[in-house]
């Protein structure tokens, strides 16, 4: 990892308990609904809920641009957190849920404890502008995803 892919993080306050906030997150099939890049989250051949080991195929956009992830659950600990790692880019997105007052602070993360593929660096240059604009992209993102679950869970 290096300064120009940073891990990152984006954090929100929601009132509404653990369990309630953890129904909108722990099944990843439902990123669509929160994430404004991710268009489809499809469990592969063989796996029938998201847990530890679930494989999964993600579609995402941006404008036009469109592509496919693949990725596996690497932590599922309900109403705690949990985690997938994008084979292509060796990215790890997790949810992290932690008891606030009568409420649940919410975490997403980016991190890179592996690095970024050269693969998605050369990728991210020749069709998302360049890291420090994608990675813009992606705090922008972030913080979408996270009002989304907010408003759900609060409603």
């Amino acid at each position: 990892m290096d300064d120009a892919t940073p891990a990152l993080s984006e954090t929100i306050e929601i009132a509404a308990p653990l369990a309630q906030v953890w129904a909108l997150v722990g099944d990843l099939r439902r990123m669509p609904e929160w994430s404004p890049d991710v268009t489809s989250v499809r469990l592969r051949t063989g796996f029938d809920e998201v847990a530890l080991g679930t494989k999964m195929t993600h579609a995402n956009r941006i404008g036009q641009l469109e592509w496919v992830t693949r990725s596996e659950v690497t932590a599922y600990e309900p109403e705690r957190e949990i985690a997938f790692r994008v084979e292509e880019n060796w990215v790890v997105w997790s949810f992290r849920l932690t008891p606030s007052g009568d409420g649940t602070l919410l975490e997403q993360r980016r991190d890179l404890p592996e690095g970024l593929s050269q693969g998605s660096r050369e990728w991210t240059e020749r069709y998302l502008g360049g890291q420090e604009k994608f990675t813009a992209h992606i705090r922008a993102g972030m913080r979408e995803t996270l009002a989304r679950i907010k408003s759900v869970a609060e409603a």
